[in-house]
Order: C-alpha cells, then structure tokens, then sequence
C-alpha cells in the first residue's frame, strides 16, 4: 500500500498550531483561559517565554509549564501584560473629572470597576482623584485581574520612587489639585502610598474570558485591556461591563480602544469621544 503523501506544512503554521495547543492545556490544566487573545501579542510573548525558558519549541515549553506549576506562575507575565503609570492618559481623568463626578455625586454611594488593574497604578489614581472630589468615602473600588503577583503588587501599592516624577507631571495634567506627594512617602527604595486610600479598594481575582459581572457599579475603566483579545473576546468584556453597569453608568475605555466595531457599538454613547469615555444608552 502507497504511502500517504502529507502536504508541507509552514513553520509559521506549525507554530500557530502548537501555540493554540498550549492554550488549550493551560485552560485544562490551571483554568485561565487565553484562547481568545490576539495571536499577534500571543505569537509574541510566548516566543519570550521560550527565550527566557531555553524551550526551541513551543512543546518543550508547553511540557514545562504542565508539570512545573510554580513556573507557570512565574510564566503569568507573558500571558498577561503589566504596562501601566499612574494617572496614564491624563486627559482621560479630566474627563472623568468634568463628566462622570458631577453625576457620581447624585448618588448616596458608588461603586467603579477597575477591571485588569495589572500592577494597580490606575485604581490608585481614581482612588486620588475620588477623594480630591470628596467621594472616596462614599466609594467602594473593585480592581480585578487574572495575574496573582500583578494583584499583590497593586494592593501594596508601593511603587518605584524614580516613576514620581513622570507620575507627577501626569496627576498635574489631570487636574490634580494638590501635589502627587502629599500621598505618599518614601520608604524602602519606593514611594508607599497613603493607606487610607486602601480603606475604600477591593482587590480581586476575575477573568474577563470566564467569570460573570460580580456587583452593580457606576463605573468602570477597563483601559488598554481590550486591545489583547480577539473580536468575540472583546464583544463578551463589553457584555460584562453592559450588564454591570447602573443606568445610565460610564465606561473607560484606553485610548487605542473604540465599541464602534463591536457587537454593543450602539448600547453606548459617547460623552467624551476622544477620551475614550462613554455612557451606558438608556
């Protein structure tokens, strides 16, 4: 009997074939679920893990990352991405400060949804932002994320002292209405930062792949998250946020970010398009 002929296959083929098996194992081996990425970033960051991990193929480091559990935890930065600065975009909190608090004030208390926190800058600049506008009290502010260390890192929130000065100019920019250090104070090589802004902070594990809404929130700022899943990934985030928001409430988007493609493109209007800020359609 002949032999069966196979086609050629490209390597690049082969590499998306293994990539997407190695996808497939971590959702069955430890339930994070990245399937739904952007191949480009995956393509990307997985070949970073395989640098860091002496693997010349994506199976070598897929075997790896199945039987050494402490090295997937360790492989969690190049899954997730952990690029943030506090007060990041400052025109997008002047807008949240012109637009959204004078409607937060309405209510007898709020709730906002920092959802891919990473490493926390920027639920610590609304946590600022809200006690400059005499909300924080009223306030509950849940920072959720799928990455353990990024977690523990934003609920310390301590960060590098030679980043107060870019942080500064940004808090400046948004209106701050003070000065970025009467918030924090040197200590241990790293600016630590007031812990009474702690007090009204949230911090949580939640999947936007997998998890459902958790509370009903007036807010949420999900920035430079989106821009890492796939179409239907990013359909079923904005679904989330939909769903969780009040009436009328506001979503954040990042600034290389838009609903105008997706499947929710007309559940919102924008209130500050350029900002990457909207309103819930009522």
């Amino acid at each position: 009997m002949p032999g069966v002929v196979l086609a050629p296959v490209k390597e690049a083929e082969l590499f998306d074939l293994e990539l997407k098996l190695l996808l497939e194992a971590i959702y069955q081996r430890y339930h994070y679920d990245f399937r739904q990425y952007a191949m480009s970033s995956l393509r990307r960051r997985v070949r970073q893990a395989m640098a860091r991990y002496d693997c010349t193929q994506v199976a070598q480091l897929q075997h790896r990352l199945l039987h050494e559990p402490e090295l997937f935890a360790q492989a969690m930065q190049f899954f997730t991405v952990q690029v943030s600065e506090m007060f990041r975009d400052p025109d997008y909190f002047g807008a949240l400060r012109e637009q959204a608090v004078p409607v937060l004030r309405t209510y007898p208390s709020i709730k906002l949804w920092v959802a891919g926190c990473s490493t926390g800058e920027e639920v610590w600049s609304l946590a600022i932002l809200l006690r400059e506008e005499g909300l924080l009290e009223r306030s509950i502010l849940y920072a959720t994320d799928i990455n353990p260390e990024a977690l523990s890192t934003a609920e310390a929130g301590i960060f590098d002292l030679e980043r107060m000065a870019l942080f500064s100019r940004n808090y400046l920019k948004a209106g701050g209405k003070g000065s970025l250090s009467d918030y924090y104070t040197g200590a241990y090589n790293g600016a630590v930062f007031d812990r009474t802004l702690r007090r009204n902070i949230v911090f949580a594990d939640h999947s936007l792949a997998t998890d459902t809404v958790f509370s009903e929130v007036h807010l949420v700022s999900c920035r430079n998250v989106l821009i890492y899943f796939n179409r239907a990934l990013q359909d079923r985030a904005i679904g989330l946020f939909h769903e969780a928001l009040v009436h009328r409430g506001f979503l954040g988007l990042g600034s290389k970010e838009s609903l105008q493609f997706g499947a929710h493109a007309r559940a919102f209007e924008a209130c500050a398009r350029e900002q990457r800020l909207y309103r819930k359609v009522a």
